[in-house]
């Protein structure tokens, strides 16, 4: 690790992990680590992980816990039940299922699991959206690409010169916390099915709970058709907690049925982030958090403010903008160059228009419909910076430096910091990054 003459954003600083091995051996070693676990082929690899200062570090998960409670509280407070948030928000049909009975229960582990998309732009970070779900990316894959930096890495003595938490190790922690807060046993359910990989191979979950097992908990990976086996035999083997590794859109574009996993709910199995966590995770959240609540302080005002692009509810409305009242669906017309269309609900960078890629006809058009069905956000383009990172591209045999513009993904499990995911395309471009929909690179971020 050495310093280095970057010419990205000053947030990443210059100190640099350079690469500890062969490309080949980099290579071999990423690709074994990930592998079965329905990750997709990537021709160009990091060398490395991407390194942060520590205050930069340190940064993302303090204002991420912060900004969370927030958007937890903004969710909660848009009506006083799920039946008026459901309206509130005008979800889906398909959304009106797999709550816990108990609304104190279902509010209260909502938030277990999160992940913020966070892009550095020319003042420092900016989280995009809110990722809350027990099936995020990002956990597996970071977890993964650590083992191999660790390995790599690490000295005679097992010192490394770099931190991260490890994923596993804290979800684990949360769990136990769990058994505490509601006195079950340390018997956790991980809910999800391999066809959502696309692979027969359960080694995405398996992971996991081999690490749960080896660490002071009992885990077992369950297929929602053996889920019953969890709740429906003898108290001392039943899996009181779980986590709800799938989301509603997949299953259902899988035709897989969910009634095992409302019986399990039903019977006292406690799947977190519950079913809550779609509000939480709605972009329609984020855009009343940013137009601001009346119970806010000054303080949480500014901090929405500082790392929170400006994001409206789309509608045909007046709203502020720089401190002047706009026309609001006049504006998004008007100002596609600087603005990017989000659908409340969507996930691997679906559903997503960046009006500068678009025409004005296309933009008009998709801006005026999101307008009248009210469930979709506009939000201010965020011009991401830079950092460089070594990478490896098939057929080479040499690590070469590449400029990248990552989207960070902070881990927050039970409100700890349990890692950073990265994403970026490997050629330097900006866009909407996803691993899965646009076959992007993915790398982890350590602490220096």
């Amino acid at each position: 690790m050495g310093a280095s003459q970057d010419v990205g954003h000053p947030w990443f600083g210059t100190h640099r992990v350079r690469p500890a091995a062969s490309a080949d051996t980099i290579r071999d070693l990423l690709r074994a680590e990930i592998r079965d676990t329905g990750w997709p082929y990537q021709p160009v690899l990091p060398a490395a992980p991407i390194a942060l200062p520590r205050a930069s570090y340190a940064e993302l998960f303090r204002v991420g816990a912060a900004l969370l409670d927030l958007v937890r509280r903004t969710a909660l407070e848009t009506a006083p039940d799920t039946a008026g948030r459901l309206a509130a928000y005008r979800m889906p049909a398909s959304e009106h299922r797999l709550f816990v009975a108990d609304r104190f229960t279902e509010e209260r582990y909502a938030d277990c699991v999160t992940r913020p998309d966070v892009v550095i732009g020319p003042d420092g970070p900016r989280f995009l959206e809110f990722n809350v779900s027990g099936a995020l990316g990002g956990p597996v894959e970071t977890h993964c690409r650590l083992e191999v930096w660790r390995k790599l890495h690490a000295d005679d003595t097992g010192r490394l010169p770099f931190a991260s938490p490890d994923p596993f190790a804290v979800r684990a922690r949360m769990f136990r916390d769990l058994c505490a807060d509601t006195a079950a046993a340390p018997r956790i359910a991980i809910v999800g099915t391999a066809r959502d990989q696309g692979v027969e191979s359960t080694r995405y979950f398996d992971l996991e709970a081999e690490h749960f097992n080896n660490h002071g908990l009992t885990a077992r990976f369950f297929e929602p058709e053996d889920l019953h086996e969890a709740w429906d035999c003898p108290p001392r083997l039943r899996f009181p907690l779980g986590l709800r590794n799938f989301t509603l859109p997949d299953w259902d574009g899988l035709g897989v049925d969910t009634t095992p996993v409302q019986a399990a709910l039903d019977n006292g199995c406690l799947l977190v982030g519950t079913q809550t966590s779609t509000f939480l995770s709605s972009k329609v959240t984020l855009g009343l958090l940013s137009e601001g609540r009346p119970w806010m302080s000054a303080a949480e005002r500014a901090l929405v403010d500082r790392y929170v692009p400006w994001t409206r509810v789309l509608s045909d409305r007046r709203t502020t903008r720089a401190g002047r009242d706009v026309d609001l669906l006049r504006f998004a017309v008007d100002h596609r160059e600087l603005l990017v269309l989000k659908a409340g609900l969507g996930m691997s960078g679906r559903e997503v228009l960046l009006g500068r890629d678009t025409d004005q006809a296309e933009w008009t058009t998709a801006v005026t419909a999101a307008a009248e069905v009210g469930t979709s956000v506009v939000q201010d383009f965020v011009a991401p910076g830079a950092c460089t990172l070594a990478m490896i591209a098939d057929g080479e045999s040499e690590p070469h430096d590449a400029t990248i513009a990552p989207v960070l993904g902070p881990l927050l499990f039970g409100g700890r910091p349990a890692g950073l995911f990265a994403r970026f395309f490997a050629d330097g471009t900006a866009g909407v990054v996803s691993v899965m929909g646009a076959r992007s690179a993915d790398d982890c971020v350590v602490a220096v």
